[in-house]
């Protein structure tokens, strides 16, 4: 059953299927959150030094399927026909501005995860950024530098850098809204590569509903949300991190922009939304997202079935494709589809539409048996991957391709049989 849109119905949602694990005792936002979120699922904290908080809300596969109101294996093909105009409504208020003040994010719950972190981490707050009439909605991760000051990472490249960067070049500083709590297909939304300024329209094609906006004082429009901060990205520098992100590893300390806040509004008992780094909501939203985007590219060179990022390659660097094989020359083309699809890719496998890209003793026997390597390998030396790939050396790498399909003149010998007959 679909639930109705927004953060706090989903919790609810889950709440009623007996889903949210509820935590009553006292707890500190520093450290002891994470202990007691790593490797659970939804999870709801009344009292994390006065206030609540809720995690690990997208954690898993049948989470998010959850909020799409989809079959898990069905996601992909479903979230790869999405297109990007649903609605999107400017209304005149919100709950989240029942309560507004200055400026002091110590009034917040805002998590700091592990031993070493740079400091307390907002990680799942939508920035919607305003350039002109532009507008555009990412996540990013925000350390807290005092009351009224963040320094936010912006990826080179991505939209809210190049918003950014025409903002300082035009010599004024960057409007933004900071939304925490907001509907999970709204976070999926702006964790999503889609085209410019069709973040809001994306999710409310997700949702099935119109997305409704709230013009600030700055002129930036901020969606329905627990929480939303007001302010500027100036030009002014501040290291950020350490952070552990996706990979469970450090990520670089690096000068970002420093966000000053000039307003923060809140419901009048707000629910904070926490984003646990290298937890499983972490790495469905960094992930999930790309799936659709290999799908679509592969469905362009072969007869796509399926596609999955694999947890054991933290759902952003290992890629398994599933193909109904036509010719001998589908699978490398599909290799190579899924590469231009997903920059970050390191490792993909292809597979035929008999093996489960769900078990992993499905995708080995794939290996196993269908794969030799001086015939079925596609290494790219030396190209650009991730940075967030420890094993990378300033994001560049090796990428590698792997056909497991079986070969179309020799089928009767890759059929797989049963004692009721041919699997």
């Amino acid at each position: 059953m679909a639930y109705v849109n927004g953060f706090r119905e989903f919790l609810a949602h889950l709440k009623r299927d007996d889903l949210l694990r509820e935590v009553s005792d006292s707890i500190s936002s520093r450290l002891e959150v994470t202990e007691r979120t790593w490797g659970v699922g939804p999870i709801f904290f009344s009292d994390v030094d006065g206030h609540k908080c809720a995690l690990n809300i997208l954690s898993n596969r049948s989470l998010l399927a959850r909020a799409l109101g989809v079959p898990v294996g069905e996601m992909v093909p479903h979230l790869a026909e999405i297109g990007y105009e649903g609605a999107v409504h400017e209304v005149n208020s919100s709950s989240f501005m029942e309560c507004a003040s200055k400026p002091d994010l110590s009034r917040l719950p805002i998590l700091t995860y592990f031993k070493g972190d740079g400091g307390p981490y907002i990680t799942s707050a939508v920035v919607v950024s305003l350039l002109g009439e532009k507008i555009n909605a990412c996540v990013h991760r925000l350390m807290v530098l005092g009351r009224d000051r963040l320094a936010v990472r912006l990826v080179p490249g991505r939209h809210t850098h190049q918003f950014y960067q025409a903002a300082l070049a035009a010599g004024q500083e960057l409007p933004v809204a900071i939304a925490i709590g907001v509907d999970p297909l709204l976070l999926m939304a702006a964790s999503t590569r889609v085209p410019p300024e069709k973040e809001f329209s994306y999710a409310a094609a997700l949702r099935g509903s119109p997305v409704e906006l709230v013009r600030l004082e700055n002129g930036v429009p901020a969606p329905h949300a627990e929480i939303v901060l007001e302010g500027y990205i100036t030009g002014e520098r501040a290291a950020e991190g350490p952070f552990v992100d996706i990979t469970g590893t450090r990520d670089l300390v690096r000068q970002e922009p420093v966000i000053r806040l000039t307003r923060m509004m809140t419901r009048e008992d707000p629910i904070y939304h926490g984003l646990l780094p290298a937890g499983g909501e972490h790495k469905m939203l960094m992930g999930v997202p790309y799936e659709p985007l290999i799908y679509k590219a592969v469905s362009e060179v072969a007869r796509v079935k399926n596609v999955i990022l694999t947890e054991g390659g933290c759902n952003y660097f290992h890629a398994v494709v599933q193909i109904e094989k036509e010719t001998e020359e589908d699978a490398k083309a599909a290799i190579e589809a899924a590469f231009r699809a997903h920059g970050s890719l390191k490792h993909v496998l292809v597979v035929d539409s008999d093996i489960d890209i769900y078990d992993s003793r499905d995708l080995e026997f794939a290996i196993a048996t269908r794969m030799r390597g001086d015939e079925d390998l596609v290494v790219h030396p030396k190209v650009r991957g991730s940075t967030l790939d420890p094993r990378s050396v300033e994001g560049i790498t090796t990428k590698v391709g792997v056909d497991a399909t079986a070969r179309l003149d020799r089928l009767w010998k890759f059929q797989r049989l049963t004692p009721k007959g041919e699997g």
